[in-house]
């Protein structure tokens, strides 16, 4: 492979990545205006399910080599860190 290709699966890996962490932040957000409470069960559980399958897609980046393994952990850290400012705000409602 070119220089060139592998720059362009590290982007669209990264990007594909946030992407994915983007729709587990939105689909909590729905969980939470709409259906269920951060105390429900089945909030916990897709929560959990959610953050396992993308930590699962991370590692697995990681081992092709298309993002460093700290680019992995700090896409789970941000995510982790706006899941807990809406869960706060939730609670605070």
């Amino acid at each position: 492979m070119t220089s060139e290709m592998i720059i362009d699966h590290k982007e669209r890996a990264n990007a594909l990545l946030r992407a994915d962490a983007d729709k587990i932040l939105k689909l909590i957000k729905v969980q939470m205006d709409n259906l269920t409470m951060p105390q429900c069960p089945l909030y916990e559980e897709v929560l959990d399910t959610q953050m396992f399958g993308l930590s699962r897609e991370i590692d697995f980046a990681v081992r092709l080599g298309l993002i460093e393994e700290k680019k992995g952990k700090a896409i789970m850290a941000e995510l982790e860190r706006e899941l807990s400012i809406l869960h706060d705000a939730s609670v605070r409602k």
